[in-house]
């Protein structure tokens, strides 16, 4: 449980970040910005349990 909501942060961060960092690069259509906010949705999810995991003690 605490892994899903540490995710529904840190996913939307990673994801806004990573698309935020897609724009900054000049790639400007929809397909580069989507692929960059999944990849970062994605990223989030081994970060969210190892962060979940050490909050649990």
């Amino acid at each position: 449980m605490l892994m899903l909501i540490i995710h529904i942060f840190l996913g939307s961060t990673l994801a806004g970040s990573a698309a935020i960092a897609a724009l900054a690069l000049g790639y400007d259509t929809l397909t580069p910005i989507l692929i960059s906010a999944s990849f970062g949705f994605v990223l989030a999810i081994p970060a969210s349990w190892m962060l979940a995991k050490r909050l649990a003690g």
